[in-house]
């Protein structure tokens, strides 16, 4: 018997304790799964142990038992966001493949909105984070097999998706502030812009608004990261030589 522990009513505060373990059923990848959809929902800044207790139906200290606190749980779901899908399959065409890997990157990051910044800081060592680094940078490999040449070329990769992905949650962002869509706020703006651009100041600005095309995030994406791909195929050649 515990020395803190009255001897009267300690059966009923064991089983009181018995039923709370069962209710709540915990382990870490209950808690990671209440921690993604919060972050899904809410944003990263949700995600907090009363908000997780709350969430499971649990004592805050019940998760201590699982995690040793918010960083733990952060560390678990970006890795659980990062195991959405599992890396594409290797084809031996380095550029289909740089191509299909950025592909799967933006759906995770769009899938999780707080994603892009988290991934913008130090790298994750867990499973998923650790077969996705590997699968990347072997696919690196291909188009150069030097490591530290392969790793500089999955870099620009890598930046280039996570600017291009980062530019699309702003524009969401803006949309869920604002209360305006996009072709709402395009028609706010209209009256403006046609007045500003009446005095021909700015034609190469009247030519790409009035005459340009309009391609959606999908379309720019493709078409960036093609020129990306582009540059390095050029950057390659030069390396080799004929």
């Amino acid at each position: 018997m515990a020395a803190d522990e009255p001897a009267f009513g300690r059966i009923w505060l064991r089983r009181r304790r018995e039923r709370e373990r069962h209710r709540a059923g915990l382990d870490a990848d209950r808690i990671a799964a209440a921690a993604l959809r919060l972050a899904d929902a809410e944003g990263l800044a949700a995600v907090s142990m009363r908000r997780l207790a709350t969430e499971l139906g649990a004592g805050t200290m019940s998760l201590y038992r699982h995690v040793s606190g918010r960083d733990d749980v952060v560390e678990l779901i970006v890795d659980a966001a990062y195991g959405d899908e599992p890396p594409p399959a290797p084809t031996g065409d380095w550029r289909a493949d740089l191509r299909a890997l950025a592909g799967r990157t933006r759906r995770i990051m769009l899938a999780h909105p707080w994603l892009a910044f988290e991934a913008s800081a130090r790298p994750r060592f867990g499973p998923n984070a650790l077969r996705q680094a590997e699968a990347a940078l072997a696919v690196a490999r291909q188009a150069d097999r030097e490591n530290d040449l392969a790793s500089a070329l999955l870099d620009a990769v890598q930046s280039f998706t996570l600017g291009a992905v980062q530019r699309e949650l702003a524009e969401r962002h803006a949309e869920r502030v604002s209360g305006l869509t996009e072709d709402q706020w395009r028609h706010a703006v209209g009256p403006y812009l046609r007045q500003a651009l009446a005095a021909g100041e700015y034609p190469h600005l009247e030519e790409r608004i009035l005459n340009g095309a309009d391609p959606d995030n999908a379309e720019r994406f493709a078409f960036g990261l093609d020129r990306v791909l582009d540059g390095i195929d050029a950057w390659l050649a030069t390396v080799r030589g004929p």
